[in-house]
């Protein structure tokens, strides 16, 4: 069976690369903040340490909010209407953020920079799902996803480097000049791949009938659940580690090596799953990374509780490498499983999705986040509690549905 719906206008290769160009710019606008945290928060006057954590969390709350937008608008008017008007949002944001003067305003703007990051972020599956679907669609967003994740690998040493020469300011010039090239490149570059006679009129009925018909489709669901599951363990270790590193280990201008061997994990891990998953399988290779990264994230946490918290820096590094490996693995396979049964609505389909998933992860994250007390407890346990919840989900899911997919090559 053939997977690709209509050869893309431009190659393969190129496509890829601008489908993660756009997604990118999400993790840059956050990792690139890390290094700078601390100096932001006490420049514009955060009450306690935690507080700077905010910079990184809000931003995550505009993407929620903004994927409920950006799916219906791309399904009516196509999907470049859709990027542009996110793009713009974003700079916007950037330049907010830019001449901030005390920390409110600076929210104000890290929020419209996700409500704005939200249009490419949410599109981009949908653009992907125009051409692509199972395990052709995961293979894609597994390439997407490993060029992806080398800038979390590279922005904090990016944003440490500013802060040597420049402000913290420049940072956020930085975003605003990345964005414009990367608004520059879809528009010259993509044609719209929504072709008009699959349009569909906006209705706030077909919205409502689409939200309904996601939340009532286990499969959609249920995975869609553990996306925002996965994501807020994340959420709760990116927003802790310039503490964790910088301040409980004292790595100082070491931080974004460390981080960036992290990041790598998850962007082999996606390359990896882009080579096997035509031989194994979605569900296979989710269903194994969920076990093992399940497992080891409760043992983790009873031994990190036996130490008090401070576990040596090599075991701590290397049960995130494992970890974040299995992450890795689960993304893109949960991504296209969530997104299998709603082709026929892909653009409010991927909006919900992401906005759910996104909702769940948030506050999660925050309470994490905030619950930082000098040892990795909090984020270690976030960890493990997140495995389990994942397992017990994927459980109510697969124990009723079918799974099209055939798995049997995996045995």
């Amino acid at each position: 069976m053939n997977h690709k719906r209509e050869p893309a206008a431009i190659a393969f290769g190129e496509f890829v690369a601008l489908m993660a160009s756009m997604q990118s710019l999400v993790a840059l606008s956050i990792d690139a903040m890390l290094p700078a945290l601390t100096e932001i928060g006490q420049e514009l006057g955060a009450k306690a340490v935690n507080d700077s954590q905010l910079i990184v969390t809000i931003l995550f709350l505009g993407l929620a909010f903004g994927q409920g937008i950006y799916g219906p608008l791309s399904d009516t008017t196509g999907r470049k209407p859709a990027v542009y008007l996110g793009f713009s949002l974003f700079l916007a944001g950037c330049c907010l953020s830019l001449f901030a003067t005390d920390l409110t305003v600076m929210l104000c703007g890290r929020f419209l920079q996700g409500l704005g990051l939200a249009g490419p972020r949410c599109v981009i599956v949908a653009i992907v799902r125009d051409q692509y679907e199972g395990p052709a669609m995961a293979r894609v967003m597994s390439f997407v996803m490993t060029i992806f994740i080398f800038v979390p690998a590279i922005a904090p040493t990016l944003g440490q480097g500013i802060l040597l020469l420049a402000h913290w300011r420049t940072i956020f010039a930085a975003l605003l000049g990345c964005g414009l090239l990367t608004l520059t490149w879809f528009a010259l570059r993509l044609p719209e791949t929504l072709a008009v006679e699959h349009r569909i009129p906006f209705s706030l009925g077909r919205i409502y009938r689409a939200i309904r018909e996601v939340c009532s489709h286990r499969v959609s669901l249920g995975y869609t659940i553990s996306l925002g599951l996965i994501t807020s363990a994340f959420l709760g270790y990116l927003s802790s580690a310039q503490l964790i590193f910088q301040k409980q280990y004292e790595l100082g201008t070491m931080f974004p090596l460390y981080f960036a061997i992290l990041a790598l994990c998850i962007g082999g891990a996606s390359f990896v799953n882009g080579r096997l998953v035509g031989r194994f399988g979605m569900h296979h290779l989710t269903r194994w990374s969920k076990r093992i990264s399940t497992v080891i994230s409760i043992l983790f946490f009873l031994y990190v509780l036996s130490v008090g918290g401070h576990p040596p820096l090599w075991a701590m590094m290397g049960y995130m490498m494992t970890i974040l490996f299995c992450f890795g693995i689960m993304y893109g396979n949960l991504n296209a499983l969530a997104m299998e049964p709603l082709g026929h609505i892909a653009g409010v389909g991927s909006a919900v999705m992401g906005a759910l998933s996104t909702l769940i992860a948030v506050p999660c994250g925050i309470l994490i986040g905030h619950s930082f007390n000098g040892t990795v407890i909090p984020v270690i346990s976030g960890f493990a509690v997140s495995g389990v919840l994942i397992t017990l989900v994927m459980h109510w899911v697969e124990s009723k549905a079918e799974t099209p997919e055939a798995e049997g090559n995996a045995n």
